[in-house]
């Protein structure tokens, strides 16, 4: 099939491209990022005046709920929900039911969503063994079958010698190991530790138990030479060690969920179950500091944190709550909020969308690697084509996703997807 994008304003935040310019596509293949070529007669134009046009997006954190949590989302509704957003390309935690530590699950969970022709799913692999934090699990095998890195997903590893060896056998072959940084004895709150949670008498979560890990991560990755990404950072004492671990040259990267770098522990209100995230929402210095991370590159990408969940267990009391909100249909539009906010360029907005993820996962992508993120000629065709001046209104009920719940309900965003293509075919075109 033969597609033209034309009347776009192209942007590639890996090359810095930002220009006026018409994109033709064939064989699920970019040919020309410049114009029609003299021979090309697409099946298909697209009309993208007005429209940034984009790579795909990449997110580093998006649950699926598949296997297990059928009740709270399953494949069709949570992919369908992932091209609404623009997202191409996303990354699933392994603590599903049962988790991801078998070959076999993980070639069932690739083949699944492969057959949908929608969003790509690269899975993340179960770093211990039903994630107890006890035995390894086979890492090779699993990256045979499709696993992209390792991680505990939100389970805190107790046992420093276990996750010492975690990181020993991961660099032995190169593989990247995804922490969320929680000691698992002071994480265990409900809501961030502070004046708010003190006068709700809600169980809090110290910045200690956050700063305490990344301590133990570091020391653990300098003995070992091991790669860690760190999932989903939330204080501003946790970016002040992230920046400090950059400079020394240690190979770490990190992430923000579009919830933190939004919202603040004075959003949970009259306890608004909705606000029940993980991390938990802090002050708004800590907001502001991860804005500042993220916009100068010491936060490397943001993500959804999308964790559908459903109203039996959401609407609870706040501390009963099951934490979790839909998040994949927002990512642009809160990051280009995020974008407005700051006085970030679309260049830096859309980086930390796309050639960030991109940068992150590296390797791991496989054959996607060269062309991941990004606009190149050659390239595969996961794009992105938006309106950045579109202005609309959070509905849940008009969400694709299986979970309704979000904390944005009701919120004006910017930037609308009009188009998405993922290997040159159209998954998703908004009426």
């Amino acid at each position: 099939m033969k597609l033209l994008i034309k009347n776009g304003r192209l942007i590639d935040p890996a090359t810095g491209l930002d220009q006026m310019a018409d994109l033709a596509i064939a064989a699920g293949r970019i040919v020309s990022l410049k114009g029609a070529l003299t021979d090309f007669t697409p099946n298909k134009t697209i009309d993208a005046a007005g429209c940034i046009v984009a790579p795909g997006l990449i997110d580093l954190s998006a649950r699926l709920r598949e296997p297990g949590h059928e009740h709270e989302g399953m494949l069709e509704s949570e992919l369908a929900a992932a091209v609404a957003g623009g997202v191409t390309s996303l990354v699933c935690p392994p603590d599903t039911d049962p988790v991801l530590d078998e070959p076999g699950l993980v070639e069932m969970l690739k083949f699944r969503a492969e057959k949908m022709h929608q969003s790509r799913v690269f899975p993340l692999g179960a770093l211990t063994r039903c994630l107890k934090g006890e035995a390894l699990t086979e890492m090779v095998q699993l990256t045979e079958s499709g696993c992209v890195a390792f991680s505990q997903a939100e389970v805190p590893l107790a046992n420093t010698q276990v996750l010492m060896r975690a990181l020993q056998y991961a660099a032995t072959f190169g593989y990247a190991v995804w922490l969320r940084p929680q000691e698992v004895h002071l994480g265990k709150g409900v809501a961030a530790s502070g004046a708010l949670a003190t006068r709700l008498g809600l169980s809090g979560v110290p910045v200690a138990a956050e700063t305490i890990a990344l301590h133990s991560n570091f020391e653990l990755m300098r003995a070992t030479g091991g790669r860690v990404h760190l999932c989903r950072i939330s204080s501003a004492a946790g970016v002040a060690l992230v920046a400090q671990a950059k400079a020394e040259g240690l190979g770490v990267t990190c992430d923000v969920s579009i919830n933190s770098l939004h919202l603040t522990d004075v959003d949970i209100g009259y306890f608004d179950s909705r606000m029940r995230l993980d991390p938990p929402l802090r002050q708004q210095r800590d907001r502001d500091a991860l804005r500042q991370g993220l916009l100068d590159g010491t936060i490397d990408a943001l993500v959804s944190d999308h964790s559908p969940v459903d109203e039996d267990a959401k609407t609870l009391p706040f501390a009963e709550a099951e934490p979790g909100a839909t998040g994949l249909e927002l990512l642009l539009g809160l990051a280009c909020k995020w974008g407005q906010d700051s006085q970030a360029g679309m260049l830096r907005v859309l980086a930390v969308l796309t050639s960030e993820p991109a940068r992150v996962l590296g390797g791991a992508l496989g054959t996607l690697q060269a062309s991941a993120g990004r606009l190149v000629k050659g390239g595969v065709a996961d794009i992105c084509v938006f309106d950045p001046a579109a202005e609309w209104t959070v509905t849940p009920a008009a969400l694709r996703s299986q979970g309704k719940h979000t904390p944005f309900s009701g919120y004006q965003l910017p930037g609308r997807v009009r188009y998405t293509l993922v290997g040159g075919q159209v998954a998703f075109e908004r009426a």
